[in-house]
């Protein structure tokens, strides 16, 4: 995944176009309407901890993550968050991104969410702490538990490996009780295989351009 071009989605928010695979890294429709749907809304606000733990599967733009640095300050939250990505964005390409202007923020914090070094924790403000881990997922050894998950690889089509029963139940066993997960794909061979491993999976209204989402719960038996 050496080139990535730089596109304009319809809520004139950026995202990157893979040539390579033929996909974008967010939705045409709207990159960042997308993410605080489906990963803000859906996923975030739904956990109540005054200190949560995050990790995202396909770190990708950082735009989940500014985003939940920008949300969790309103809420008063401590956010310790993990990104997984095999494929990091190069620096230079990142800092073309127009999510601060978009977003009215000063551009400072995203800025650092991406100049921060890779595989090492970095205080990006008081109550948020980024590691970054330039590895892959489907051979990494997880270690911890997080309360909020971000499944957000790309698409099953592209990544089957991602998307696999055996992911899912890493997943699943390092995920707190009644933590959640969201996800963009809502295909049911994604619901079954979340569902196989002892998730409670709920179908829910997408954003625009898509129908539906998925939230996963791991639920206290």
């Amino acid at each position: 995944m050496q080139k990535r071009e730089l596109k304009i989605t319809e809520d004139g928010s950026h995202t990157l176009f893979v040539p390579e695979i033929d996909e974008c890294y967010h939705s045409t429709k709207g990159a960042v309407q997308e993410s605080l749907h489906i990963f803000i809304e859906a996923g975030l606000m739904q956990c109540s901890k005054p200190e949560v733990n995050i990790l995202e599967i396909g770190f990708g733009t950082g735009l989940n993550a500014f985003l939940t640095l920008l949300k969790s300050h309103e809420l008063n939250q401590t956010i310790n968050y993990i990104g997984i990505e095999l494929y990091p964005i190069p620096v230079e390409k990142a800092l073309q991104l127009n999510y601060p202007e978009f977003l009215n923020e000063d551009s400072s914090f995203f800025n650092k969410i991406h100049i921060s070094p890779w595989n090492e924790a970095v205080q990006i403000m008081e109550n948020f702490t980024l590691t970054k881990l330039n590895a892959d997922f489907t051979k990494l050894d997880l270690e911890g538990q997080f309360d909020v998950i971000y499944f957000d690889a790309f698409s099953p089509e592209k990544q089957s490996e991602m998307w696999s029963d055996k992911m899912f139940k890493k997943l699943y066993l390092c995920a707190f009780e009644n933590a959640v997960m969201t996800t963009y794909c809502s295909k049911g061979v994604v619901r079954r295989g979340m569902e196989s491993v002892g998730f409670s999976v709920e179908k829910l209204p997408g954003p625009p351009g898509k129908r539906e989402i998925l939230r996963a719960r791991k639920v206290s038996l």
